[in-house]
C-alpha cells in the first residue's frame, strides 16, 4: 500500500514537472533606455589642491578645515633658513655697491677730471699768450706748435677723463641698481614661504602637519567653491564613444540610499587616462540633494537611448545574444534592439503573441 502511495506522488510530481517546465511568458510592451554604467565622485565647483611655493618645513598654519578665505589671505608658513641667508647677502651686497657709488674711486676720478681741467685751461692761456707774441713776430712757429699741442692734449685727457668718470659712475650704478633687484627678489622669495589662497573658497582639508617637510610637489590643501558642485564620473573607453552633451544621468549615492537624483553631461574629457583606461566626464545635477560635501561616492546611470513601447524580453530568456526559445523547444533567430540591465528590445523574428521560454 505504501508502495503504490509512493508511486502515485513521483507520478504526479513528474507531471508537476513537466507542466513547470512547459510554462512560457508573453513579450511585453514597454518602455526601455539603454544606459552606461560609470562610477566617480562629487566635487565643488573649482575644486584644487593647494601646492607650496617653495620647499621647507610647515612652521605654522593659519586656517583650520571648512574655513572660509579671501583671495590672498595666508593659508600657512613654510620655513626654510637658506632663504634668510639670501636675503642678509644681498643686503650686504647692496651696501657695499652703494658705497662703492659713494666711494673714493668716483672721487678720484672727479679729482682728476678737475686737474685735467685746470690743465687745459692753463695750456690754453699759454697758447693765446704764444698766439700773440707770434702775432707781433717774437718766439719762434716751433714754440707755437709746442703750444698748440700741449693744449689739444689737454683737451684730450679732459675728454678722457670726464668719458672715464661717466663710465665707471655707469657700471657702479648698474652694480647697485642689480644688488637692489637682488635684494627685493630674495625678499619677495621670503615673502612667498608665507604661502596664500590664490582664489576665494572653503578649505576642505589640510594634507600637511605643522613640522612637517613640503616640497613644491606636495600638496598642502584641499579647497573649492562651496556655491555649486559637479559630478566626477569615470567612463570605460568602450563606452566613450556613446556619450554625448546633454545626456541624462540616474544619480545614486550611499549617503542616500534609496534615492535617485537626476543630473545631465556637461564636459567630456578627451584625454583617456592610460592607466584605468578610462576617460573623465563631467555632470551637474539638475536634481541636486540637501546637502553635499565633496569626495562623496557616487553610481551613476548615463541615458544613452530611450524608446517607448518597445517589445521586450526578458535578459535571461535570450540565448546567445540572437535565439530564444518557442513551443517544442523550437529555437527562432530574433533581432535585438536597446537592452538595459534586466531586458532586452526584440526588433524582429518574434510577435506579441509568442510565448517564450527559459533555456534549459
Amino acid at each position: 500500500m505504501i508502495r503504490q502511495f509512493l508511486l502515485i506522488i513521483s507520478f504526479l510530481g513528474a507531471i508537476f514537472s513537466c507542466k513547470k517546465q512547459e510554462v512560457g511568458i508573453l513579450p511585453k510592451k514597454e518602455d526601455i533606455t539603454e544606459a552606461v554604467y560609470a562610477s566617480g565622485i562629487v566635487k565643488t565647483n573649482n575644486q584644487f589642491q593647494v601646492f607650496p611655493t617653495s620647499s621647507g618645513i610647515i612652521r605654522e598654519i593659519y586656517v583650520s578645515e571648512g574655513a572660509t578665505v579671501k583671495k590672498g589671505e595666508p593659508l600657512l608658513k613654510v620655513l626654510n633658513e637658506a632663504i634668510q641667508y639670501n636675503v642678509d647677502n644681498a643686503v650686504l651686497a647692496q651696501e657695499q655697491a652703494l658705497e662703492n657709488l659713494r666711494g673714493e674711486k668716483l672721487l678720484e676720478l672727479k679729482t682728476a677730471i678737475e686737474l685735467a681741467r685746470i690743465k687745459l685751461e692753463n695750456d690754453s692761456v699759454l697758447l693765446e699768450r704764444q698766439r700773440r707774441l707770434w702775432a707781433q713776430q717774437i718766439g719762434s712757429q716751433l714754440e707755437l706748435e709746442q703750444r698748440t699741442l700741449a693744449y689739444d692734449n689737454s683737451v684730450a685727457a679732459l675728454r678722457t677723463a670726464e668719458y672715464r668718470y661717466q663710465d665707471v659712475k655707469k657700471q657702479l650704478s648698474y652694480s647697485a641698481k642689480q644688488a637692489q633687484n637682488n635684494v627685493n627678489l630674495s625678499r619677495q622669495q621670503q615673502k612667498d614661504y608665507i604661502l596664500k589662497s590664490e582664489k576665494p573658497g572653503v578649505v576642505y582639508s589640510i594634507l600637511k602637519k605643522e613640522g612637517e617637510m613640503v616640497t613644491l610637489q606636495t600638496p598642502v590643501a584641499i579647497m573649492g567653491d562651496p556655491s555649486g558642485f559637479i559630478i566626477e564620473l569615470q567612463v570605460d573607453e568602450y563606452d566613450i564613444t556613446s556619450i554625448a552633451l546633454g545626456q541624462k544621468i540616474f544619480i545614486t549615492m550611499d549617503s542616500y540610499k534609496g534615492s535617485l537624483f537626476e543630473a545631465e553631461v556637461v564636459k567630456i574629457n578627451s584625454i583617456m587616462n592610460e592607466r584605468s583606461r578610462s576617460f573623465k566626464v563631467e555632470a551637474v545635477f539638475t536634481k541636486q540633494p540637501k546637502v553635499l560635501y565633496p569626495n562623496l561616492t557616487v553610481e551613476a546611470n548615463i541615458v544613452i537611448h530611450k524608446k517607448e513601447d518597445a517589445l521586450t524580453i526578458p535578459r535571461n530568456y535570450l540565448v546567445d545574444n540572437e535565439y530564444v526559445i518557442i513551443a517544442d523547444d523550437k529555437k527562432v533567430k530574433v533581432a535585438t534592439g536597446l537592452k538595459d540591465y534586466d531586458k532586452v528590445e526584440i526588433i524582429s523574428g518574434l510577435s506579441a503573441d509568442t510565448k517564450i521560454f527559459l533555456p534549459k
